[in-house]
């Protein structure tokens, strides 16, 4: 039980980590706007690692669902939901409008993150 706690610790750890340089990549003039795409995605895989410690693989797929789940959502252009993505906190997480580019980056940043986690 303490090993999975520290594991969820550190985990969350790196998540706020990507969090912090995925807003900070937004802000930063000069940097693509695919890196914060990626690094959201690196931040999925490790925020849903954190809540769930499940393996790697199915921490993977997830991760993939998740992402392009949102990506997908981003053609519905209900009112409500446009509300929510008007506001800043709706923007980072729901995103504005479908990119097929978003996919890859999504792809990218997630299997990276996979492969960090089974290598270190």
């Amino acid at each position: 039980m303490f090993r999975r706690n520290k594991d969820r610790i550190y985990y969350f750890g790196i998540t706020l980590l990507i969090i912090a340089l995925g807003i900070l990549s937004r802000k930063i003039e000069g940097i693509p706007l695919f890196v914060g795409d990626i690094l959201y995605a690196v931040m999925t895989y490790f925020g849903l690692k954190a809540l769930f410690l499940a393996s790697p693989k199915w921490t993977l797929l997830f991760s993939l669902l998740f992402c392009f789940t949102i990506e997908i959502s981003q053609t519905i252009q209900w009112e409500w939901l446009t509300t929510i993505r008007r506001t800043t906190l709706g923007h980072y997480i729901l995103g504005e409008g479908f990119l097929w580019s978003d996919l890859v980056c999504y792809t990218l940043g997630i299997s990276c993150a996979y492969f960090i986690d089974t290598k270190f």
